[in-house]
């Protein structure tokens, strides 16, 4: 008889007086604990037997026609975001990184000649990915999933050799995990609350599901997925210090996106653990947020897809410049103005938007830069919003002189929705107001197939070439038709 068995017989043998105690114990700690908080320590294993199917079953479920068209457009702005990111200081931290540790070579990194392994690739893409502030947002949730989400499923995707259809569905099933785990803790008022990262929480769940769907696991596999995953769900606010974006896109992306792989593949070789990471005693909810919602975590999966949820961004640059950026672009065109005309500019956005993106020393986070690159140059590209050089510019630090940012507290009750009232007053008196209420590549405002390519575009043709680039473009809105998602890495390996 095994020791467990032994410890089981004497067990039963205390139970009347055990169930006595367990009870008084139990009426005790309900009477103590916050509101919330008991709820989690009971068993929810309905939450984990649910989640851990549908996750099981992802890889061969169809998804909507909406839903795919949103993930191919996602897929393609994550991988331009990863292209363009190899020239940015934290890509080329990535790629000294994997060049160093490449180990077997299974995997691409994109905008390079590197083939590593599948949790060496999905770290350096997803550094790739977030190395600037092109790639997608998911605001409910507070976080970034697409630059964990898609390196990932590749990463694992190319390990197995996947079909097109499975990779398209890892995606979404990432993107409905993750960030349905930090909606449980409330969004964005879990950062505040616990001074944790909440991109990183949300990122490595959508990491861990995308990978586990790409490498086939079963029901129970996923819970031990998810149990792995809750033990290396890590991450703090201190990013914020950072001023170089490598440790922002190491909190934000890398870091989740190899803990995701590593827990996909630890129970793919084999690897037991934790049936129900989410109840029980010292569960993952408990120590993350006891007032959390378990059920929050399967709301409406299967009919709310979070990929429509999530935003694209227009212009290359922080979250708090898009609707200040659009408002600038509707002015100039409105009333044809140009630099010389104007006298002062004047940006209001939420205070706590406006204290992340202030007199920056980076280009692309500095709204007072953006807002002069505007004037000057009538649009912002990638290039222009990642050229140091231009914040000497005496153009542009002349226009920069006239802008004025304002933290408009009665903005602060309108987020996550991110809205901007940008006014200009010209040199004869003359006064023009636009306020965006919706940015441009939101849920609310999408931007179309074109538009995402024209960025694309932009992003990736410079690195790979306008014929491959122009190759990726045709091959990922057929992604489908794809037999072994490996067939993409010629596609994605830099000319």
């Amino acid at each position: 008889m095994s020791a467990d068995r032994l410890i089981g017989e004497s067990e039963r043998r205390l139970v009347p007086r055990r169930k006595f105690l367990r009870n008084m114990s139990g009426a005790l700690t309900a009477a103590l604990l916050p509101r919330g908080a008991w709820s989690i320590g009971k068993p929810v294993d309905s939450v984990i037997g649910s989640l851990s199917s549908y996750m099981a079953a992802a890889g061969t479920r169809a998804l909507p026609d909406d839903v795919v068209e949103c993930a191919k457009t996602h897929l393609l702005d994550t991988l331009a975001a990863m292209i363009s990111g190899t020239g940015l200081p934290p890509g080329l931290a990535a790629l000294k990184y994997a060049h160093a540790n490449s180990g077997a070579q299974v995997a691409t990194v994109a905008g390079s000649d590197i083939l590593c392994g599948a949790i060496e690739a999905a770290f350096a893409n997803s550094m790739l990915a977030h190395a600037d502030e092109t790639d997608d947002s998911h605001a409910p949730s507070q976080s970034h999933p697409g630059c964990v989400t898609v390196p990932a499923a590749l990463a694992v995707g190319e390990q197995f050799g996947i079909d097109g259809s499975r990779f398209i569905r890892a995606i979404a099933l990432g993107y409905d995990v993750g960030t349905r785990v930090t909606l449980s803790f409330g969004g964005a008022k879990f950062q505040t609350d616990t001074h944790r990262d909440s991109h990183a929480t949300a990122g490595v769940f959508c990491a861990a599901s995308a990978a586990a769907c790409a490498a086939d696991l079963n029901s129970q596999q996923m819970r031990w997925v998810l149990d792995y995953t809750a033990q290396q769900t890590a991450g703090i606010a201190a990013w914020k210090r950072d001023v170089d974006h490598i440790e922002k896109s190491f909190v934000f992306a890398g870091m989740p996106a190899k803990n995701g792989v590593m827990a996909a593949l630890l129970v793919q070789s084999g690897w037991t653990g934790v049936d129900d990471v989410l109840s029980g005693a010292d569960n993952f909810l408990m120590a993350f947020d006891p007032q959390a919602d378990p059920h929050m975590l399967i709301e409406k999966l299967g009919e709310r897809y979070e990929l429509l949820r999530t935003n694209i961004k227009k212009w290359s640059v922080g979250s708090p410049i898009q609707a200040p950026l659009d408002a600038m672009e509707a002015l100039l065109k409105k009333y044809s103005l140009h630099a010389g005309q104007v006298r002062k500019v004047t940006v209001r956005c939420a205070t706590q938007e406006a204290v992340i993106v202030d007199n920056r020393t980076m280009p692309d986070l500095c709204l007072q830069h953006m807002m002069a690159l505007m004037l000057v140059d009538g649009t912002a590209t990638f290039r222009s919003s990642h050229d140091q050089e231009r914040m000497k510019d005496p153009e542009v630090l002349k226009q920069r002189a006239k802008v004025e940012l304002i933290g408009d507290e009665e903005l602060d009750r309108l987020l996550p929705k991110r809205v901007a009232i940008v006014e200009v007053t010209l040199s004869d008196g003359s006064h023009f107001a636009e306020r965006i209420d919706a940015v441009r590549g939101t849920a609310e405002n999408p931007m179309t197939r074109e538009e995402v390519v024209t960025k694309c575009r932009d992003l990736m043709a410079p690195v790979l070439g306008s014929a491959t680039c122009n190759a990726l473009i045709e091959k990922l809105w057929k992604i489908e038709n794809v037999k072994n998602i490996r067939e993409l890495r010629r596609f994605l390996q830099k000319a």
